[in-house]
Formats: structure tokens, sequence, C-alpha cells
């Protein structure tokens, strides 16, 4: 039986490794900053886990989820973005409030009420922000990775996913109608500051950041 701060470190570990497709790993600080807490207290952490099985770790060293680590992340992961699509497509819980409370049901061990969960929710892919679910098997869907930034003028796309799920971005979205599915137009970039004007929606068009810009992922 895992503690919740230990599933906590396994999920985040997952994540970050899962931005370094060849390596693969994180180092101690980057997963302190990841989670708000004090390198120390992160290397504390890392030892129980490592001691566990759980993570690969040397001090000063690179850290390395272990096959059983892995496998463990992966679950933890599963039930969260399980619960957010079940809280936002059953409870009408808004895609800014999701993450909180999902934070909370994560944790509970039942594999049978999971199983149930998924089933009842019709075994969706992708939770509410985007992001894959993985299946009881581990598996997860492939996901294509491209900026909103990195379109050019005249191209159309659909947003797929959100990179910056912070409270105020997400509310910033909705602001704007603009959601998963929802079709973008490139009207003009503009050198200077890397900002765009774009159609929302077939919407008359109107100014984002770059910083938009980069925390939208879309395809064509």
């Amino acid at each position: 039986m895992l503690s919740f701060t230990e599933e906590n470190y396994l999920k985040a570990l997952l994540k970050l490794t899962s931005q370094n497709a060849e390596k693969q790993e994180a180092g101690t600080n980057e997963m302190a900053a990841y989670l708000g807490v004090k390198p120390a207290t992160a290397t504390d952490m890392l030892k129980k886990l490592k001691e566990k099985d759980f993570v690969s770790y040397q001090k000063y060293g690179k850290i390395l989820l272990t096959k059983t680590g892995k496998h463990h992340g992966i679950e933890i992961l599963r039930k969260h973005r399980l619960w957010e699509t079940f809280l936002y497509e059953k409870l009408d819980f808004s895609w800014d409030e999701v993450h909180e409370v999902a934070e909370q049901l994560e944790h509970i061990q039942s594999t049978k009420l999971v199983d149930k969960l998924e089933q009842f929710l019709d075994f969706p892919r992708f939770d509410p922000h985007g992001d894959p679910i993985p299946n009881a098997k581990g598996e997860m869907p492939e996901v294509p990775k491209t900026l909103l930034s990195e379109m050019k003028v005249d191209d159309s796309c659909h947003v797929t996913a959100v990179k910056d799920t912070a409270t105020p971005f997400l509310q910033y979205l909705e602001k704007l109608n603009i959601t998963i599915g929802t079709k973008l137009g490139i009207v003009e970039v503009i050198d200077f500051d890397g900002s765009m004007n774009i159609s929302i929606a077939d919407a008359a068009p109107r100014n984002v950041s770059m910083k938009f810009a980069e925390s939208l992922y879309v395809s064509r």
C-alpha cells in the first residue's frame, strides 16, 4: 500500500519523464519545483521510493522510474484522468475545477470501482483537457504535440489539448469560448512579439499572445 504522498511523487515523475521521451529521467530540483517542495524533502521521499524499488536514483543523479514504479504511476494517472472526465461529463464541474477534486479521488484503491467507472464513461481515450487516458493494460493513445504557435498564416486547426492547465488560463479559454475541438483560424502572426490574430469558431479575429499560443495543442 502506497501513501498518498508516494503516489503523488510517482505520478509527477511519470509526467516529467514522459516530457523527455529520449532520456525518460528527471532531476531532483526539477521534481521538487514541480511538486512545490524543497529539494531536501524530495530527496528524502526519493530514498523511500528507491527502497521500495519504485525508482532508480543516485544522490545528485537523475531519477528514473523502475518497471514497477512506472506501472503504479500509470495506474494513478489513469484514475486521475477518469475521475476528471466523470466530474466534467456527469457532474457538470468546469474543466478548471476537476483537477483538485480528482487529486483526492485518485487515491481510491478499488480496481473494480475504477474499471466500472471506465465502463460507465464508455472507455474514454482523453480527459477534459485533452490528455490521454491509459487503459486497464496501461496503454495510452498517441497524441500529436503541435502547438498553436507553430501554425502559419491561413492555417486552420482544432484544439486537441491544453498544455497549461492552470486555473487562470482555463478560465480565460472559457471566456473566449475555446474548448477541446474548437476550430481556430490563423489570420496574422505578428513578427514583433510572436502574438497572433486568430478567428475562434469562425468569429471575428482577436489577438492572443505568444504565451497563449504556446499553451494550446492543435491539429489540422
